[in-house]
């Protein structure tokens, strides 16, 4: 494990509570740390590992990723929220990766709103109508949970008066037309944007789907 890895990961159990621990889900382990304390370590690491870059960036969320600890694959979804300038249109695929074992809102979604949606937001037009692609493919996937960060990806842009309103209207019909249409994990999604939307973007409306 690199240093960086290691001392997030001794920060984070330090801060263990097992109370906590037992309410995990997603049939990950967990060590019981509290959000909280798994941001400020993050934090102290890059403090004490100052300059690090993409590729050792990534590195390092793979690293955590790679043990099923929630805790640990929280701190990676933090990392790439704390690093999303170095981030590029191609770490889309490792990302995907991510959210194919997340298993659960409480991975999916911040890796969604917090990474995806930013990420592809800020891509010049070449990349960003490779990413558009990307998140096209994800919305038609039989998992519903990579359907999911595609609907919530654009989330922030919308929040903040852009966006692409077309192209969540295009994967939300796809989302709901794939094998897991009646799935309340992307309906919950569609449903979570438009009652965003209706409060403070009332002119966004959604076609009959």
């Amino acid at each position: 494990m690199s240093d960086a890895g290691e001392f997030i990961d001794a920060g984070m159990q330090r801060e263990a509570s097992g109370e906590r621990a037992a309410d995990q889900a997603n049939g990950l382990r967990a060590y019981g740390s509290s959000v909280g304390a798994i941001r400020g370590t993050v934090r102290d690491a890059f403090r004490r590992h100052r300059g690090m870059d993409h590729d050792p960036v990534l590195s390092l969320c793979s690293e955590l990723w790679a043990v099923p600890v929630f805790e640990r694959r929280l701190a990676a979804v933090v990392v790439l929220q704390s690093k999303l300038s170095l981030l590029q249109v191609t770490d889309l695929t490792r990302i995907e990766g991510f959210l194919r074992q997340a298993g659960g809102p409480e991975l999916t979604d911040p890796l969604a709103i917090d990474v995806v949606g930013p990420l592809i937001d800020r891509l010049l037009p070449r990349d960003g109508k490779r990413a558009a692609g990307v998140l096209d493919r994800w919305a038609g996937d039989v998992d519903p949970w990579l359907s999911r960060a595609a609907l919530l990806s654009p989330l922030r842009p919308l929040r903040a008066g852009g966006g692409d309103w077309d192209g969540f209207i295009r994967r939300a019909r796809a989302a709901l037309a794939e094998n897991h249409a009646m799935s309340d994990v992307v309906s919950d999604a569609v449903a979570l944007v438009l009652g965003e939307m209706a409060g403070i973007r009332p002119e966004l409306t959604l076609p009959r789907l």
